[in-house]
């Protein structure tokens, strides 16, 4: 098997409700370097890029929110920042090194974008903003873009009970949501096993990927599970349970699938493999229940044209279900 891709850790989430959170936004990102491996200046520079983040939202913002996590495609971190406005008239000058609004010394989103190995942000007036700085180490490759993921526990858990993956395998970008039951310790011991099997056949045909799943879920409280496999002009869905997917285009939410009913680990029906068409210019995003899927009978044109970096955070501030683990995957279309 010839695979390359990050299982992932949970999403630290650091609400900037008020000017302290922005020093915990700074810690968080810190301790995310360090845990994903980045050594030297960078866990100090992901640390600052988190505070520059946090800090414009506690000036500018409402309802901001800072995600932390690994990224989704390779080794390193990323730090995502969304808000619900007022948004920047003029995205060009604050992407300026050294501009501000506020007569500080700030540096400004110039200084992130300078920092980061990439750093994609789209603004909308007066819907809200989405920036996404991604850290990787010097001697790596630009992270791959074209890929963006959240895995978010439920309010007031330490542990989380979704989990997602994608890897690059010879049979295609292949990825996996996985919903453990409820939640809590034991939806996330379901989910890390099904994130350890995933990663060992993930370049197998989609079906017996989920009949693995199913075996390694027998001693647990089972999971809901989608499986996507990303080829060029297509995409191949095959879920059990409470997970979606969506086909996105700039216009309009097109094929949506959803998983059929039963439970991976204890009443797995027999796993079917379903085609969407997908272009390069579509995007296409799976999630767990713990995102409303009202979300995608009539998306606004913001969500629709956000690159798939930015999707899953922006799904996940707009429409999560606070009280259960949500969890978004989205991938961009193949050439």
């Amino acid at each position: 098997m010839n695979s390359h891709g990050y299982a992932r850790l949970p999403t630290a989430q650091i609400p900037i409700d008020h000017y302290s959170a922005v020093h915990l936004a700074a810690t968080r990102a810190r301790e995310a370097a360090v845990h994903c491996g980045l050594a030297g200046a960078l866990p100090d520079k992901a640390a600052a890029v988190a505070s520059e983040l946090a800090s414009n939202l506690d000036k500018h913002a409402t309802d901001g929110i800072v995600y932390v996590q690994p990224l989704a495609l390779d080794a390193g971190l990323e730090i995502i920042a969304v808000d619900r406005g007022p948004g920047m008239e003029r995205l060009d000058r604050c992407l300026a090194d050294g501009f501000t609004t506020t007569g500080t010394l700030g540096t400004g989103l110039g200084a992130v974008k300078r920092v980061a190995s990439a750093f994609v942000v789209r603004t909308q007036v007066p819907g809200g903003t989405v920036a996404a700085a991604r850290i990787t180490a010097a001697d790596q490759a630009p992270p791959r873009p074209g890929a963006g993921a959240v895995c978010l526990p439920a309010d007031g858990e330490q542990e989380c009970g979704d989990g997602c993956a994608v890897f690059d395998t010879d049979a295609g970008r292949t990825a996996v949501v996985v919903d453990g039951l409820g939640h809590g310790g034991e939806a996330a011991r379901a989910a890390r096993g099904a994130l350890r099997t995933f990663r060992g056949v993930c370049d197998r045909p989609l079906a017996e990927i989920m009949n693995a799943l199913h075996r390694a879920l027998r001693h647990t409280r089972g999971a809901a599970v989608g499986l996507l496999r990303l080829r060029p002009e297509a995409a191949e869905f095959c879920g059990v349970g409470n997970v979606r997917l969506c086909v996105l285009s700039r216009d309009a939410a097109h094929r949506r699938l959803d998983g059929r009913p039963g439970i991976v680990g204890w009443n797995l029906p027999t796993p079917h493999v379903r085609s969407a068409p997908v272009t390069p210019h579509q995007v296409v995003v799976m999630h767990s229940d713990g995102i409303e899927g009202r979300w995608s009978h009539d998306p606004s044109p913001f969500l629709l044209r956000l690159p798939a970096e930015l999707l899953p955070a922006a799904l996940a501030h707009r429409y999560r279900r606070s009280r259960d683990d949500a969890s978004a995957l989205s991938l961009t279309g193949l050439r």
